[in-house]
């Protein structure tokens, strides 16, 4: 899931235990759907091997295929790791109870303060509230508070059942999920909640025609599709039971049951504000709209502020301690920063870069881990590739990361211990089979192993280099692509590289990208930085609009395939367009 705020890293290593079916790329009828422009890799080996993954019922055989994917996609060099996340926020001693998960998921409903009214910052204009077609950390929050799935994280960061009314019953071969649905459930408009609403709300997810990002999931997860192309769903007569089948067993099917995109949402709503079926988050733009979790959204200022209320027909309205939330809608990083030492807030969920040597040995100053990467991404169909084979095109980019200072970056932006990145998939994320994915086995060995505080590491490349260290090799790298170099290794005005940088607001983005600037310029390639609103630069990065962007994304779940069929051709999540 994509992440808004300047974070820093994962604190040590944690092991967990349709209308139509997205298709990939490799499967559409006619021509190659995986090649687009000529520089671009071919991108239907990818798909196919990801889909291979979801085949893969043997533990070590899945394991030792997604080391496969990780590899062909890192030899693209289109994403470049910067360094493994953790979270950090400030919140003031008057209040309490917030926890938080390793997905970045935040629980404010259950918070305690003053006259039970929380003033909080968490994020600037959301670009979704419909769960379904959410895909940033901060909106997944936002539908946390807002809607209710089968089931939950609770404090400890165990999953229990929320809609569910008890554990689910699994079959033996572990191919039927049965959930029994909690009796006397209704939306906040007083209508009842029931398992015919789950039903409806999966597939409408896997409907191409929802346009939801995550709508590949259905597929990750291996729900089987019916004859008339609806998923393999089902709810009893009385609507309190919900049964999914699946074509081959999930571990993770029960995570899935707790993300935001397969949450129940009101079909009657829905339907109603966009009966052409031509927006389908028309439902949820403005306050008001009907909710199922323990709170309501009750007044929307767009750009500027938000009210949650609590929900007096939330199933566990009891257990919900605060009347309301009132969040402060900025990416200005100072003006929060601000208005939480003034007293105005009271949980901000960002912090200026050069406040955070003040302030990080301060009691009111959080750091949590999360299960995540900060990386950079190329467009791999820029104008930047332009005449370039696909092998010229990613030794550009290998360059591009060779000249970056990762150690500098967590030293100066990030500044909380944070660890540079040598691979995609984070250190941490579990394998599967009970140990840790990004480890060196007698099965797999990374390319390079170095040392990282006393510890060993593994990656790519060794991620505490300098640019300095690289530049030779930086620098031949962009020879066999075509670049020429005048005697100082400075490029020759004969073969120039401009490239835009696209970023969103935030102190902390913005330090990374003039240090990356900066890097580059070391040779003399020109980078350009280009800031915008939230959710006009999820859009921009979405559709391509871009050469070079800063990009995070914090795991959906505890398994390597999530950080890895977000690059599906078909997946509203591939912002660097590969197979596009």
């Amino acid at each position: 899931m994509k992440k808004r705020v300047l974070s820093v890293l994962m604190a040590g290593a944690m092991v967990l235990s349709a209308f139509g079916m997205p298709v990939l790329a490799a499967e559409t009828e006619g021509e190659s759907a995986g090649k687009s422009s000529e520089a671009a890799p071919d991108w239907d080996g990818y798909d196919a091997k990801i889909n291979e993954v979801y085949q893969e019922t043997d533990l070590a055989a899945r394991e030792a295929l997604m080391h496969e994917a990780e590899d062909e996609l890192m030899a693209t060099w289109a994403v470049i790791p910067i360094y493994f996340y953790n979270d950090i926020y400030m919140m003031s001693p008057d209040v309490e109870g917030l926890y938080a998960n390793l997905f970045g998921y935040k629980y404010f409903a259950y918070m305690t303060a003053p006259d039970n009214v929380l003033n909080a910052n968490l994020a600037s204009e959301p670009d979704h509230l419909d769960p379904a077609l959410n895909s940033s950390v901060d909106g997944a929050c936002l539908a946390i508070l807002s809607f209710s799935g089968l089931y939950a994280y609770d404090e400890d960061g165990n999953l229990v059942p929320e809609l569910a009314d008890g554990e689910a019953e699994v079959s033996e071969d572990g191919l039927t999920y049965t959930f029994k649905i909690k009796e006397g459930l209704t939306w906040s408009d007083g209508e009842v909640l029931d398992a015919e609403d789950i039903v409806y709300s999966w597939n409408r997810l896997a409907d191409p025609n929802t346009a939801a990002d995550y709508s590949y999931l259905c597929e990750s997860m291996n729900l089987e599709v019916n004859d008339d192309g609806t998923l393999g769903i089902e709810a009893s007569d009385d609507g309190l039971t919900f049964t999914a089948h699946l074509s081959k067993p999930c571990a993770y099917f029960l995570d899935l049951c707790a993300f935001p995109a397969f949450f129940p949402v009101p079909e009657q709503s829905v339907s109603e504000a966009d009966p052409d079926g031509e927006n389908p988050g028309a439902w949820a733009l403005e306050s008001g709209f009907v909710t199922s979790g323990p709170m309501t959204c009750t007044s929307w200022k767009h750009n500027e502020s938000m009210t949650y209320e609590k929900n007096p027909n939330y199933w566990n309205a009891d257990a919900v301690t605060l009347d309301s939330i009132n969040f402060m809608l900025s990416a200005d990083d100072t003006a929060i920063y601000n208005a939480y030492n003034d007293g105005s807030l009271q949980f901000i969920d960002t912090v200026p870069n050069d406040e955070i040597s003040n302030v990080i040995e301060e009691d009111d100053f959080y750091i949590v881990p999360n299960l995540g990467t900060y990386y950079v991404a190329f467009n791999v169909n820029s104008p930047l590739f332009d005449g370039k084979t696909p092998e010229q095109a990613a030794k550009m980019r290998e360059a591009f990361s060779l000249l970056i200072d990762r150690q500098y970056i967590v030293d100066t932006v990030g500044q909380t211990g944070q660890q540079p990145a040598g691979t995609f998939i984070p250190a941490g994320m579990a394998d599967g089979q009970g140990g840790v994915f990004a480890e060196n086995d007698e099965d797999y060995t990374y390319p390079v192993t170095w040392d990282f505080n006393g510890e060993e590491a593994v990656g790519y490349y060794d991620p505490t280099a300098t640019g300095a260290d690289n530049l030779e090799e930086a620098v031949e790298l962009l020879k066999e692509a075509g670049f020429e170099f005048n005697d100082d290794n400075s490029l020759s005005d004969e073969t120039p590289i401009t490239v835009e940088y696209l970023t969103n607001d935030g102190t902390g983005h913005i330090a990374i990208a003039q240090s990356i600037q900066q890097d580059l310029a070391v040779i003399g390639i020109n980078m350009d930085i280009k800031s915008e609103e939230w959710n006009v630069f999820l859009n921009d990065r979405k559709n391509g609009q871009f050469d070079f962007a800063r990009e995070g994304w914090l795991a959906d779940y505890n398994d390597p395939i999530n950080m890895l069929e977000m690059w599906l051709s078909n997946s509203g999540n591939n912002d660097a367009q590969f197979g596009r």
